[in-house]
């Protein structure tokens, strides 16, 4: 056997090596984070939510939880179901592609597509209209739902939102890379989940930074499931696409007429927040932008009880968020997670977002 034979040779083993190691670690990841919820066909997609009814004495209207990149619906089932059981019928999802749910045969990896696939969970369900509650890339579509689906909605509350085009539109070079037909496959099956359990902690620290990872988060948010080759390649292919779906939505943000509150950290790390938390204030009538100082990019886990009361704000409850806003700023004032591992990014100025 020649020297290239060899390597070849080689290459290959490797290769079929790190698809066992990925399919043997995607099959420890399900049976570790089974599904704990139901499924409901959706347009030939087997969508997993949570549902729960609501209690006799409700005082809330119903509301659906919409989660971000690389996490399923375990990320705002923790944090928030306790806070708001009893008191509002509740719904929370996988979207299309991610947790347990499956992508389907049509386009759920456009934004407006998963609104579509929401509103007509939500017609199974018997939800006639709800507030509509989405945190990161869930933002995006919430927005989408909230301008396309604008008799459903009774209110909008955004958490560290993705909604604006930002310039240079770049993400980060593994969702680009996964996109790209065949390799992106192979990268899928073979690469992602070794480097991503290798890499999920550290970038965990930094979603959160400067606030403290909760115990065990990984774990009970089920987060690993991302990693399995199909969910990585949904997540990769709903964020390398969001700057060119942005670009088309953003414009008709002004029409939204639904109750709106955005919540933000000054030191989030992973969005834009001065051009998409900015961006919806200037763009939705009527929105209200709070400011929360050193927090980062999970307000739905940091600052629960804020979230709590934007919901009751757009349900019209006299509800003074900068108040709130002030006692969490109390709560995280000395956090510092993170500093030295994560850098803080570079925000452009707002008036350089394209609207």
């Amino acid at each position: 056997m020649n020297l290239i034979s060899a390597a070849f040779a080689f290459l290959l083993a490797l290769v079929f090596a790190l698809v066992g190691v990925t399919r043997v670690g995607s099959w420890l990841i399900e049976r570790r984070d089974p599904p704990i919820g139901e499924f409901a066909d959706i347009g030939g997609a087997r969508i997993h939510y949570v549902h729960i009814p609501a209690a006799a004495n409700a005082e809330l209207p119903p509301i659906v939880f919409i989660h971000g990149a690389s996490a399923n619906l375990g990320d705002q089932v923790l944090p928030l179901r306790p806070l708001l059981e009893g008191r509002a019928e509740m719904l929370f999802f996988d979207r299309p592609g991610h947790g347990w749910s499956g992508r389907g045969s049509g386009n759920n990896e456009d934004p407006s597509a998963q609104a579509n696939t929401l509103a007509a969970l939500m017609d199974r369900l018997g939800i006639r209209k709800a507030i509509i509650v989405g945190h990161s890339f869930g933002g995006v579509v919430t927005a989408a739902f909230g301008r396309e689906h604008a008799d459903r909605t009774l209110g909008l509350v955004f958490l560290a939102p993705a909604t604006h085009p930002w310039p240079g539109g770049a993400t980060s070079w593994y969702y680009d890379l996964t996109t790209v037909p065949v390799i992106g496959r192979i990268f899928s099956e073979t690469l992602a989940y070794p480097a991503g359990t290798f890499q999920m902690a550290d970038a965990t620290t930094c979603v959160f930074s400067p606030n403290k990872v909760p115990d065990d988060y990984l774990g009970t948010a089920a987060i690993p499931l991302v990693l399995r080759p199909a969910a990585f390649r949904a997540n990769a292919t709903d964020v390398a696409g969001l700057y060119r779906y942005t670009l088309g939505a953003a414009p008709h943000y002004k029409e939204i007429r639904a109750p709106t509150v955005v919540i933000s950290g000054d030191r989030d790390k992973v969005v834009y927040a001065h051009i998409h938390s900015v961006g919806l204030a200037r763009d939705i009538p009527g929105a209200e932008l709070v400011w929360v100082h050193n927090l980062g990019h999970k307000p739905d886990w940091i600052a629960s009880d804020l979230v709590v009361g934007a919901i009751e704000k757009v349900a019209g409850g006299d509800v003074d968020l900068e108040a709130m806003a002030r006692t969490v700023e109390a709560r995280i004032a000395g956090d510092a997670y993170g500093v030295g591992k994560c850098a803080d990014i570079k925000e452009p100025q707002a008036e350089l977002a394209p609207t």
